[in-house]
């Protein structure tokens, strides 16, 4: 860790020096105010600077010359006093249980990678953060605080006082406050133009001349008036092309906008001096059409990439539905359909939707997904559960209370560290090769500059300067970023939501898949079901029913359902329910003991029964009554997929927590040869993917199951699938969602995903063609910098449009669409 005696000495200016800036923000001091031998601009600038070595954090400044906000002053102590009014809280605070909450703040002032890793060690400035998360891109934070140590009005002074005062309206707080549009991309377009096309005109007798332009006092004004229109298009317009290679140098990196700062600043210097030593006119007309081009060619690249965006809002990952209940009826709506106001039934281990206040039953909530906290917390009537939670035993009623606001829960699923293991993070194909783009480049251009220098002095400029400009490594890189979006959202339209772009490649990689069978294979809500043992009566029935209605299996919805077209049944009241996972279930409904699951879970031991069907025994007051017997039937392109996996070669397997009734059924799709193994707890389909790993480290395996026993399988498995119906049950552990009524198309998925490392491949191809092409007419001196520069940003749009239509049309051929 740095302290302030280990600084590099460029960051500070003697204090004597006639021009002081400050040590903090880097503006020039008037009036400084001198501390540790650094000069500071004022109070507030010096206070965060002791803050940060007092928290030994002064290696925030080695990240940038001048990284820190300038600090206008000391903040009053009661200017954030409306913070601790609880309404306020509530507008803010996205999550709150009591021990920590959890706030999103707009940063407006973040800058660069210094302020990201400033605002990611809050939790070393002040006691009670967790941690915060910045979201670079949308100057945007999430912080997480502990409610003991801390408070909301204490993290936003302290994001005030470190310069970083978050943009807070509470007029509206439930819409997104409208991104504000920088101008400063158009203004320098703008200033590039004028003198540009200035130039140019002044340019005209030189060109009309061929150089010899008689009236020498005119030859002289028009050369220093094209210098000195040049000093803004150098200084101002491309000055972002400058700031971006030094901070690329400073990591010891090449980046993109390396070679075209140096063409620019190779431009100027040449030509300032042909001026200043009367030997030529300059290429001023050339360095700010260089400038202008490639400025007018990112504005349209970046139209292009919005044109072409994904936007993954709630509705791109959470399709399912949610059980309404309207007019004493209950019915399954999509969640985008729910509304404030309306009541929902959530059922064990399913996901709370939306903000909402119970109504009736009692709540058993975990919050861990959110919060991390596993201790389950009791909820009763009138109080409030946040989005996100999952509701573990029985069922409720609740109210909703605030827009559906999956999106918070669609940030947790992709970026919430207590339960995100690194799957799938080894980097695109293409990175190894885009990586040494620019230094091959460099070696390139200096090669053929000290050949030209050599066989014709004159000609070096032109080549270096153009082999710079038309050489493009974005293009290389916008091969897979872009390929990669496009079929995310061909994806999405077929109903298979993917976490990230990478568990595209890793199903491109896929050689063998593992099949869940209950809810998976078979219709979790369509199924034939008949009933042996002692007939029921209505008010047994009710005391079943009120039990299976709790669960969101796919055999206790089969159970739910056929009882409540069957019999007059009711919800009756029900304690002390518990659920285990491949077992069954038991509650007290009535005071009366009542067990579901499988035969050794109501009677105690376990014995093989050869059925054809599935059984469920049910005991009531401690006596067995009897066994439902489930025979599923199969989802529809089951068949027909099963047969295409494999035609191409798909080691399949299948898992099942059933018993083996539908052994022969299965055999029917899979064949004799393909193993399936029945009575699987979790724990045994955990480790039997894990075995397939193990035994070759080629295998790579994806798991399609339901989501319910299977989370460890699925976070075990290289790419796992919950498959989901309606329902709003989810887990963290799987990589991508897909629609119940799309399984038959999970060969045309697998298929869509390997022809999508097809068109990364052609299009880096075709990328590498071009900058072939472009430098062996730059390094021949063929090429005016002028036209590279407009060839450049070019050729990525070009990129960009061919993995479109490619990727596009991929999706047609594969049925994903």
């Amino acid at each position: 860790m740095a302290t302030p005696g280990t600084l590099p000495l460029h960051r500070s200016k003697p204090l004597k020096a006639e021009v002081i800036h400050c040590f903090h923000c880097g503006e020039t001091c008037t009036g400084q105010i001198e501390f540790d031998n650094y000069a500071f601009c004022c109070d507030g600038c010096q206070f965060v600077y002791k803050l940060l070595k007092d928290n030994d954090l002064c290696n925030y400044y080695d990240l940038s010359n001048t990284p820190g906000i300038k600090v206008k002053g000391n903040y009053a102590a009661e200017k954030f006093a409306y913070l601790d009014n609880q309404e306020v809280q509530q507008k803010l605070v996205r999550f709150t249980d009591g021990k920590q909450s959890h706030v999103s703040l707009s940063l407006p002032q973040m800058h660069c990678a210094s302020c990201v890793w400033l605002l990611e060690n809050l939790h070393v400035l002040q006691q009670g953060i967790i941690y915060s998360k910045v979201n670079f891109n949308n100057k945007e934070i999430v912080v997480a605080f502990e409610l003991e140590l801390t408070s909301l009005r204490k993290v936003i002074e302290l994001l005030s006082y470190v310069g970083y005062e978050p943009y807070i309206s509470l007029n509206d707080s439930e819409k997104k406050r409208p991104k504000s549009i920088s101008r400063q991309q158009f203004y320098k377009i703008g200033v590039a133009g004028f003198c540009f096309s200035n130039i140019m005109m002044l340019s005209f007798p030189e060109y009309f001349s061929s150089g010899d332009i008689q009236q020498a006092f005119l030859k002289h004004l028009f050369t220093y008036l094209n210098l000195f229109l040049s000093l803004p298009v150098f200084f101002y317009s491309a000055s972002d092309f400058f700031i971006s290679a030094c901070k690329g140098l400073k990591q010891k990196w090449l980046n993109i906008d390396a070679p075209i700062a140096l063409s620019i600043l190779i431009t100027f210097s040449r030509s300032v001096y042909e001026v200043v030593s009367g030997t030529g006119a300059g290429y001023f007309d050339s360095m700010s059409g260089i400038v202008l081009f490639m400025l007018v060619g990112r504005w349209f690249q970046n139209k292009t990439y919005d044109a072409f965006s994904f936007d993954r809002d709630y509705k791109s990952y959470f399709p399912l539905g949610v059980t309404r209940i309207k007019e004493q009826r209950e019915e399954c709506i999509p969640i985008n359909a729910l509304e404030k106001g309306d009541r929902i039934l959530v059922r064990s281990n399913e996901m709370i939707p939306a903000d909402a206040i119970v109504i009736n039953g009692e709540g058993n909530i975990d919050y861990s997904f959110v919060s991390g906290e596993n201790l389950p917390v009791l909820k009763r009537p009138g109080e409030l559960i946040y989005a996100g939670a999952k509701q573990l035993s029985g069922r409720i009623e609740l109210e909703v209370v605030k827009p559906v606001s999956q999106s918070y829960i669609t940030q947790l699923w992709n970026n919430n560290d207590i339960f995100r293991e690194q799957k799938n993070k080894d980097k695109s194909f293409v990175h190894p090769w885009s990586r040494y783009f620019t230094a091959i480049l460099f070696s390139i251009t200096a090669i053929a500059s000290v050949y030209w220098y050599v066989v014709d002095a004159h000609k070096v400029f032109y080549a270096l300067t153009a082999a710079l400009i038309v050489a493009c490594p974005c293009s290389l890189l916008l091969s897979s970023s872009f390929t990669f979006g496009n079929m995310l959202r061909h994806f999405g339209k077929s109903k298979l939501y993917l976490k990230n772009a990478s568990v595209i490649e890793a199903l491109a990689r896929i050689n063998t898949v593992v099949f869940d069978k209950t809810g998976t294979l078979t219709f979790s809500a369509k199924a034939q079901i008949d009933f042996e043992g002692k007939p029921l009566s209505d008010e047994e029935c009710s005391l079943l029913y009120s039990v299976v209605s709790q669960s969101v299996h796919p055999l206790s919805r089969l159970l739910t359902d056929y009882l409540l077209h069957q019999h007059p049944v009711q919800a009756l009241t029900i304690s002390q329910f518990a659920e285990k996972a491949g077992q069954g279930m038991e509650a007290l409904v009535n005071e009366t003991p009542i067990r579901v699951g499988s035969f050794a879970f109501v009677k105690g031991f376990r014995k093989e029964r050869s059925t054809s069907a599935t059984e469920v025994w049910i005991a009531i007051d401690s006596s067995v009554r009897g066994c439902f017997f489930i025979r599923n039937q199969y989802r529809n392109g089951v068949n027909e997929m099963v047969q295409k996996l494999e035609e191409r070669s798909y080691d399949l397997h299948v898992l099942s927590g059933d018993n083996s009734a539908e052994k022969e059924a299965l055999q029917q799709f899979f064949g004799q040869q393909i193993p399936l193994l029945f009575h699987q707890t979790p724990q045994d389909k955990l480790e039997y993917i894990k075995h397939l790993q193990q035994t070759s480290a080629t295998k790579r395996v994806l798991m399609l199951g339901d989501g319910l026993n299977d989370a460890g399988s699925l976070q075990q498995s290289d790419v796992g699938i919950a498959v989901a119906e309606n329902t709003s049950q989810f887990t963290p552990a799987c990589d991508a969602i897909l629609d119940s009524s799309k399984v038959g198309m999970l060969d045309a998925f697998l298929q869509y995903a390997r022809s999508g490392k097809r068109v990364v491949s052609i299009s880096f191809t075709l990328s590498i063609l071009y900058n072939i092409v472009g430098l062996s007419f730059a390094l021949q001196a063929k090429l005016s910098p002028m036209v590279a520069a407009i060839l450049m940003p070019l050729s990525s749009i070009t990129i960009v449009t061919f993995v479109t239509i490619a990727t596009s049309i991929a999706a047609r051929r594969n049925g994903v669409q």
